[in-house]
């Protein structure tokens, strides 16, 4: 007998990334020396201080129910955080904890976006994007931001793709999967667009804002736009700067009557975020953050060194990013060098040949590129470049 599911759940795709991450250890169990450049998190342990703060909060008996939305003092750091790194003013009622910054998005569109409603995501994106969207009924909208742009949307491309369905703008920096991140100028002249669109909210994804080398200070797009602030939904966490991905902390500032749908959501599907990890988070916020600019400068270092390895692979091509941990190879050379028919064939023929496993471009809206990531030793960044080298030059051991 079979059951039935849901038109909306058959809409949406397992998460590639997940996928390749649950096969690369697979293989491992089974013997394999595979090297995965798949996961999206740190390898980091969390600074100490911050595990202290979550071990003492169980110790403690800190383990019931907090506010759906958030603990006041934790409301209370996030506001700090926001005034202090990025000059934006929210209060209380704006301010919204949920369990990590996907959650966060997930509420977002659930709570703006009505049936039929569309969504600019600019592409190349990180894979649930469009798949929030239409778990929440709505149609992505995927302008190309292509390499020959930075991999990043223009003005033009934006107003283009504005329609009187147009509900939200979703806009990551730095990107993942790129590591390409706006400039001051480049959020001022998208908020000049978006000035003629009153309809449209923003909902900016900062997550990998400690993560960041680029030419001047990081900025966030409410920040540069002033104008847009009310329209803003500025999103953010622990996960990737604090090192705590486990903790699953997200959290966001924006528009009251917005936050106040979101919270409503949350409240009827997971409630609070974890009483242990929001002390925890409390202690990331309000603490020394010297331990998150260690981890930047060796993910700086990692990304300098495997962009130019990745640059001296034949027929592979990667642009260098601003932040994350993440390698874009656009690896389309090598795909026609040695006839392989799509980028999910480029990237079985990398996982069998070299053991090692990336995410196939085709699931970020770019196919001819593979996502690597570099949060893994330098030395295992040597030895995966070598295997990837040693790959190419023989070839496929079958047919492509």
């Amino acid at each position: 007998m079979s059951l039935q599911i849901s038109r909306r759940a058959q809409r949406v795709k397992p998460s590639p990334t997940l996928a390749m991450t649950a096969r690369a250890a697979q293989m491992r169990r089974d013997g394999f020396d595979v090297i995965s450049l798949s996961v999206g998190e740190p390898d980091f342990d969390t600074p100490a201080h911050i595990a202290a703060a979550g071990v003492a909060a169980i110790q403690n008996g800190f383990t019931r129910y907090t506010n759906s939305d958030g603990m006041p003092e934790l409301k209370d750091a996030i506001i700090a955080k926001f005034q202090r790194d990025n000059a934006l003013t929210y209060q209380r009622n704006q301010i919204l904890v949920s369990t990590g910054a996907k959650q966060t998005l997930f509420n977002l569109c659930m709570a703006v976006l009505d049936p039929g409603d569309e969504v600019i995501i600019p592409s190349p994106y990180w894979v649930s994007y469009p798949d929030m969207v239409l778990l929440a009924d709505g149609l992505p909208v995927t302008p190309d931001a292509t390499a020959a742009h930075g991999y990043k949307i223009t003005p033009r491309q934006l107003a283009a793709a504005i329609t009187p369905k147009t509900r939200l703008l979703l806009l990551n920096s730095p990107c993942n999967p790129t590591g390409a991140a706006y400039t001051r100028a480049e959020l001022a002249a998208l908020g000049e667009v978006l000035l003629e669109y009153p309809r449209v909210l923003i909902g900016t994804d900062d997550i990998y804002e400690k993560i960041y080398w680029g030419a001047e200070p990081f900025s966030s797009f409410a920040q540069v736009n002033p104008a847009l602030h009310g329209r803003t939904v500025t999103i953010n966490g622990c996960s990737k700067g604090f090192a705590m991905t486990g903790w699953r902390i997200g959290y966001c500032g924006g528009p009251a009557e917005v936050i106040a749908a979101m919270a409503t959501i949350q409240g009827q599907s997971t409630t609070n975020a974890a009483s242990m990890s929001q002390q925890a988070a409390l202690a990331a916020l309000n603490g020394p953050e010297d331990d998150v600019r260690r981890m930047n400068e060796s993910f700086r270092q990692r990304h300098d060194f495997f962009v130019k390895g990745l640059n001296a692979l034949p027929g592979i091509s990667c642009r260098p990013g601003a932040g994350t941990f993440y390698a874009f190879a656009d690896v389309s050379g090598a795909m026609q060098q040695h006839g392989f028919r799509d980028d999910s064939a480029f990237g079985e023929f990398i996982l069998r040949e070299a053991l090692v496993a990336g995410v196939p471009g085709e699931g970020f809206g770019a196919p001819g590129h593979l996502r690597l990531s570099f949060a893994v030793s330098m030395e295992t960044l040597a030895k995966a470049l070598e295997r990837m080298g040693q790959a190419l030059a023989r070839g496929p051991s079958r047919p492509a």
